[in-house]
Parts: structure tokens; C-alpha cells; sequence
């Protein structure tokens, strides 16, 4: 590490994370955070929301670094408004996925994140997901239409599974096609074989001259794992998911108790 600098990067997943129960950043949290930059850290965003559902919240904090969107998939300059990667989903590989998942559970609900800076979340019939008018969404009456355009990511909803036993049959049946992880609550996710928040990390910290040695990393589910294993230090929200909590080094307090403040003061002093 660089002189008395204990970390030269922080990363923060957003969800249960950075924002609280109300997506606001509480200004203990963000003063912290501008405390550690001020020292010489660097503060990066890593989200499993892609870029068009992360851009108004990045643009409030008066973000204009880089930010890893999409679960690794897009990395994402604020300041420039520019993709600098996007990686896609094979459509048909991400088709026989859901056929082969379907022969072995029974039918699933599915919806698509469609690639680009203004990519809308495809919900595709019967997907269950809260309205949200400020945020690029759209209802589709087939599926066939969630893959007609290049798409980053799709969501998997069963109607009797929950979303552990969800994803561990997924991971099962698919886990050597596409990867699976779990994200959030009705968030099981299905992504291009390899990416992880980890290697859209790796990537945005390369291009910042940090290694993962010197990253501190907050999180709260269990699509944080990669991220946590490739940084020096994993720190879990509390109440965060098991399998999460099991791999951190340390735990916090919860998102709305200013978990990430709290370290960051102890640790950045």
C-alpha cells in the first residue's frame, strides 16, 4: 500500500449497501467517503444495476469517476456519460438456459436488461416487479421479445421456489453455460460464463493503477463473493445474506445505521 494510506480504493456496492432503505446516501456516509478521497482514495460504485438504473443516482452524488454496472458487465465513466466495456449474453445460449432450467422446475418468469447507456429492463410475462416510472422499464406480452435485442443480463422469478432454492437449481442445471448469482430479493440473475462484479472491478481498477490488495469492499449479497475474495478487505453489511457474511472479513452495521461510515472512520481516522 501507498505510504500511510491504509486503502487506495473503496468499493462500494450500491443496494442495502451505500444507499439506505430510501435510496438517499446519508451525508455521515458520504462525508466519510469525501474524507478518505480527500486523503488519496479513490471511491468506485459497483452495482449489479446496470448503467441506466444507476446513472440518476450516480449523477446525485455528484459522481464523475468510474462506476462498474450491469454485475461487471459494463464499465461506466460518469464524468464523460460513456461506456468504456459492455459485455452481452449470447440470446440463444441465454434461450437454452431457460429451456433447460424450465425441464427440470417447472416454469420460471423472465426478464432481460437490455445492453447499452439507456438499455430499459425488459419485464416479460408475469414478472413481478414494483413500478417504477422514473427508471427505463417496459412490459413485453412475449418472450421472444426479452432477447430480440443484444441484452446484458436476464432475472429469474419462480413461482413456488425461493430465491436460494432458485438460484442453487439454477446453478445445477445451467451453472456450466451462463453463470447464476443472487442479488437481491426476487433478483436471481443469469449472466454472461466467468463475469462477476470481480472482473468489472479488476478491470476499472487497472485503468486507476490500484490492485485488489488495496481495495477495501462493501456488500450484502451473495453477487458481492467475487468482489469481496478479489479485494484486500471485505466488509458485510449487517444482515446481509449468509453466504456473504461467511466469506467478509469484518461486518458492519446495516445500511441505514451508516455501516460504510463507520469502518471508513476507523480505518481512514
Amino acid at each position: 500500500m501507498s505510504g500511510a494510506l491504509p486503502y487506495r480504493l473503496i468499493a462500494t456496492d450500491l443496494d442495502g449497501t451505500l444507499l439506505r432503505s430510501d435510496e438517499t446516501v446519508s451525508p455521515r456516509t458520504r462525508a466519510a467517503i469525501e474524507a478518505a478521497c480527500a486523503r488519496g482514495a479513490a471511491h468506485i460504485v459497483v452495482t449489479g444495476r446496470a448503467v441506466a438504473w444507476t446513472r440518476h443516482i450516480l449523477d446525485g452524488l455528484g459522481y464523475e469517476g468510474l462506476a462498474v454496472c450491469g454485475q461487471g458487465a459494463q464499465v461506466y465513466h460518469a464524468g464523460e456519460d460513456r461506456l468504456l466495456t459492455s459485455v452481452t449474453l449470447d440470446r440463444r445460449l441465454a434461450a437454452d438456459a431457460v429451456a433447460k432450467l424450465e425441464a427440470e422446475v417447472g416454469e420460471v418468469v423472465v426478464a432481460a436488461s437490455a445492453d447499452g447507456l439507456a438499455g430499459e429492463v425488459l419485464f416479460g410475462p408475469g414478472f413481478r416487479a414494483v413500478a417504477r416510472e422514473d427508471l427505463p422499464v417496459r412490459r413485453v406480452a412475449e418472450r421472444a421479445e426479452l432477447w430480440a435485442q443484444p441484452i446484458g443480463k436476464l432475472y429469474l422469478q419462480h413461482p413456488d421456489l425461493d430465491d436460494d432454492a432458485l438460484t442453487a437449481a439454477a446453478r445445477d442445471t445451467v451453472g456450466g453455460l451462463v453463470e447464476v448469482v443472487l442479488a437481491g430479493a426476487d433478483t436471481v440473475e443469469v449472466l454472461p460464463l466467468g463475469l462477476s462484479k470481480a472482473t468489472g472491478l479488476s478491470v476499472a481498477a487497472r485503468r486507476l493503477g490500484v490492485r485488489g490488495a488495496e481495495t477495501i469492499a462493501f456488500g450484502d449479497m451473495p453477487n458481492d463473493i467475487p468482489m469481496f475474495r478479489w479485494a484486500g478487505h471485505g466488509v458485510a453489511m449487517a444482515g446481509a445474506h449468509p453466504e456473504l457474511a461467511a466469506v467478509a472479513d469484518e461486518t458492519t452495521g446495516s445500511n441505514d445505521e451508516d455501516g460504510i461510515a463507520t469502518v471508513l472512520d476507523r480505518v481512514f481516522g
